[in-house]
Formats: structure tokens, sequence, C-alpha cells
């Protein structure tokens, strides 16, 4: 049986709240938390402060000689001496200790029993309470009760700042991680994805050392059981088309591939709020009741109705809620070995077809690169489209070199036949400003004919620059769509576009190109074709 205690935590706050039920901590919230208040849908508003989105700049991880050898360093990972890693977890340690109530959230990450840790959070606002309840696997009373021991910790202290005098230290913000004392700390940032990514990010070391690849992507599964997964950065359409009502959802952003299949790593979904109704997305706008907390966003304050259209506070609003809010979510969140994998690219170029057939070593090749694209206005000073490569579509949250997932990609997609394809959401019929968005109706038609096999079985024409093998015919999307060069009105600025998309995607290849094998770099573009 489960003796609670934060003892070792070297937490002694009088008043702790363990896995509080959502209604008590909606009583907190808006007795003792800022800014908080409840939608007229139902779920719980508040504000996450002055940082609305991640700190990627100030996440630092421990440098120890156990796993020093294991971690791609550099942007992505930042190292962090162990003596300030103890002062930071002192610092919060010692806030958490102030206050006159703090909140503990216990759960799983990871729905597979063999796979899944134990996560203890240890934080001071309700919301955050709530949002890790959503997040988490949510124990059982039994399994609660026997908890025991946390394998990884998160002291959220993020109303105190860092000190900035502190070695190291670039800001009042610090996001620190120890894999070997399996704790993590947070200063100076109320901004709630942290704890998630933070979660994800231990996933994503200590997985691969087991063998199993850990992933971020969506997954849903149809019927018959076959699960396919797909991967996609920011505004590629990853949520919205995994939210599939003829399919079961198995989660919309963290996975892991065992010798077993795909399992899920969290208990809730965390989506995009900016642009929601529920004409577009009824499966996440019916998710948005009691529970559910939506962060960031503008309402009225007389209705409480929220404005999802209303940026002003930030583009990021979020939404996040249990995964079993989703009407066709598959719980306990595991299925099969994926029969396909789609990479999801928005091209603001107008250069990469809808859909793509890929080999084993395209599949490495774009898996690595993590393609899409910025489109101008956007961001200020972007006037023209700005193309984005993201490793393993998620290098943010990458510990090991990105070679080694797609690696362990690549051998366990040719041990199980999983197809892989490359989708373009992106533009038609010329570059941003020219061309028109891909009609989500024929994206979805696309998805469709994947999933019940028409396309393995299509003609197909091999693209001269990229090398990929494009069907050439597809259910409910007309034939020209299909060949990109076919939609431009004028085929020499397609060919001139086509050059320069393939030069960005050969330079920000460089930098792996000694980890990746001569067929995986050979699978990429080739200029000597145009």
């Amino acid at each position: 049986m489960d003796t609670f205690s934060l003892h070792k935590q070297e937490i002694h706050v009088a008043e702790v709240f363990r896995n509080t039920a959502p209604a008590r901590l909606y009583e907190e919230a808006i007795l003792h938390d800022k800014d908080s208040a409840i939608a007229d849908l139902g779920a719980l508003m508040v504000y996450s402060g002055e940082k609305t989105g991640r700190s990627p700049l100030d996440k630092r991880i421990v440098r120890n000689p156990e796993s020093e050898g294991d971690i791609w360093w550099g942007k992505i990972n930042i190292p962090l001496d162990e003596h300030t890693f103890l002062i930071n977890r002192e610092r919060a340690i010692d806030y958490l200790n102030t206050r006159d109530r703090i909140y503990v959230m216990d759960g799983f990450a990871g729905w597979d029993p063999k796979h899944r840790i134990k996560v203890r959070v240890l934080c001071t606002r309700p919301y955050h309470a709530l949002f890790m309840h959503n997040m988490l696997i949510r124990p059982t009373a039994e399994e609660l009760k026997h908890f025991g021991d946390p394998d990884y910790v998160i002291y959220n202290a993020g109303e105190f700042p860092a000190n900035s005098h502190t070695s190291h230290m670039t800001s009042k913000t610090s996001v620190d991680l120890c894999f070997e004392d399996r704790e993590f700390v947070i200063l100076g940032t109320e901004y709630a994805g942290e704890m998630k990514k933070g979660i994800f990010t231990v996933m994503h070391y200590i997985m691969p050392k087991t063998g199993v690849l850990s992933m971020h992507c969506s997954a849903n599964e149809g019927d018959a059981g076959d699960v396919s997964l797909f991967f996609g950065l920011s505004g590629t359409g990853k949520t919205t088309l995994s939210a599939d009502p003829r399919r079961h959802l198995i989660g919309d952003d963290e996975h892991c591939w065992t010798d077993d299949g795909v399992f899920n790593i969290e208990g809730g979904c965390y989506a995009k709020a900016i642009g929601l109704s529920k004409e577009k997305e009824p499966e996440i706008w019916n998710a948005l009741r009691f529970g559910a907390v939506l962060e960031n966003v503008v309402y009225d304050p007389e209705t409480r109705a929220v404005d999802f259209d209303d940026d002003s506070i930030t583009e990021n609003t979020r939404a996040s809620y249990p995964i079993e809010y989703i009407e066709n979510a598959k719980v306990p969140c595991m299925g099969g070995h994926p029969e396909n994998i789609i990479f999801l690219t928005y091209d603001a170029f107008g250069v990469l077809p809808p859909v793509s057939r890929l080999s084993p070593a395209q599949a490495m090749y774009h898996f690595i690169s993590g393609y899409t694209a910025k489109v101008a206005g956007t961001e200020v000073g972007v006037t023209e489209p700005q193309a984005t490569f993201s490793a393993c579509f998620g290098a943010a949250f990458l510990v090991w070199h990105p070679n080694k997932y797609a690696q362990m990609l690549a051998e366990k997609m040719r041990r199980h036949g999983t197809h892989a394809w490359l989708v373009n959401t992106g533009l038609t019929g010329g570059p941003y400003g020219v061309g028109s968005r891909m009609k989500l109706a024929y994206t979805r038609a696309i998805i469709d004919a994947i999933h019940d096999g028409t396309l393995r079985e299509a003609p197909t024409a091999t693209d001269p620059v990229f090398g990929l093998e494009i069907p050439t015919a597809c259910p409910n999307v007309p034939s020209e769509v299909l060949i990109p060069r076919n939609t431009w009105s004028n085929a020499e600025a397609y060919d001139r576009m086509a050059r320069k998309l393939a030069t960005l995607f050969i330079k920000n290849f460089e930098q792996y190109r000694d980890g990746a094998s001569d067929e995986v770099t050979e699978a990429g573009p080739r200029l000597e074709t145009v």
C-alpha cells in the first residue's frame, strides 16, 4: 500500500492536494488562481502569464558522464553542470515550501504497462494540476493506492524566476532536466506545455535505450485494426487529419513503437485553439467541456463565450482535455504495428505534389529533414516562403542524434512492411501569393485512398528533381492537381522554384550526411536533373 509522502522531494507544505478531482480544482482555481474563469462551454479558462509558449533557448540538460555520450548536444540540448542544476532545484523547492497550498498529480506516461513510467508533478497553480490530470494517464484508485515512489519528478515553480546571476542562466526562465536524478525543474515560466514536453523529452531519451522508438506524431486506427501515424509540424494538419470520425483516435501528439505495436504516451490531447469552430473541427469543439483547460483565450466577460479567432494575447491559444473526451478515441490508447506512415508538410513554395509514395530510404531522408514552410505575413520580416526543417518532425524534443531515431524507424518499417507517404497540405498552382491552398477535401480523399489501399495500386510518375513516386490517379482528386508542374501557368517558373527548394533540402541535410548511409543521402533531390 502507498504511504504517500513528499519527504523525498523535501516538501513540507501543510496543505497538499493530491490527484484532486477536477471539480475541486475548478474551485481552487476560482478562489486562488489568478485570471481564472469558466467558459460557457464548461472549460476552465486560464492565463499562463508572460510566457504563452515554450522557452526552448532556456532548456538545459545536465551533462553527466553516465549519459553525456548518448545526447545530441547543441542548440537543442544545451548542457548544464550538476552544481547549477542543484541551485535551481533548491530555489524551486524553497519557493514551493513558501506556499500555503501545493498541488500534486501522480500519473503515468505511456499506455503500455510494460513501458510506462510513473510521474509526480508538484505545482502551485490549480490549473497546472488540472492540465497534467488531463495530459498524464490517470491512475485508478487502486493504482494510486500502490503508486509508490515516482520514476520522475517535476518541480514546477514557474511563478518564481531563476536567478540571472546563476551560471548559464540567459534569462529569468530556466527549464532543467537531469536524467541521473530523474528530476525536472521549472523556473520563470507558467506555460503548462513545458511540463508536457518535459516528459516527452524524458521518453525520447529512455525509450530508445530499450529498443522502443519514441515519435512526435498522431495516430489513429481503422475498424480493421490498421494503424496510421501522422508526422507533421505545426500547421500541417496533423491533429485535424488524425481526428477522423471514421477512425479511432489513439493519440494526437506523442507515441512509441514497440515490438508489439504503438502506444500513446499521454492521457489527453493538447490542441491549438486559434480559429477553432464547431463546423470545421467538431470533435475538438465537443471536447471543450467541463474538465478541459483553455489557455490564453479571449472571452466575453458577460457571457463567457470564447472568441477563438482573437489572437490578441497569443496565436498559440491551446486546449487540453482527456482523450476520452474525443468520441471515437480508442482507450486504452494502443494499437498494432502501423500499416501507413504519413509525413505531412505545408509547402508554401507550391513545388511538392499533394501525395507521393516513398521508398524506405526516402522515408528516412524526409523523416530526418522534417520539412515545412512559413508563409509571408506570419512573422515580421517574412516576405516570401521560408523553408523550415525540424529533424524527425520534432527536433526540439530529441535527445539522441536524429539518425538514431531515423534508423529505428527504417528498421521497424522494413520488419513490419509499413508504407510511407509524403502529403503536401500546402500550396498548389504556384508559390505563396500566386497559388492556392490544397483543398481539405482533396487531402481527405488522399488520406482515404491511402487507408483503403487504392494509392498502393495507382500508376505513378517519377518527379525528376525530388525522385518522388507520384500517383497519377486518386479517387475524388482531379488528375491535373496530382502533378504540381502541371498546375503552374509557367512551367519554367516551376522548374526554378523546384531547384530553389531542392537546394534548401540539400543544404539542410549536410549536417546529417556523416551519419546517414549513401542510400539515404541519395534519396534526396538531385539538382543535376533540373
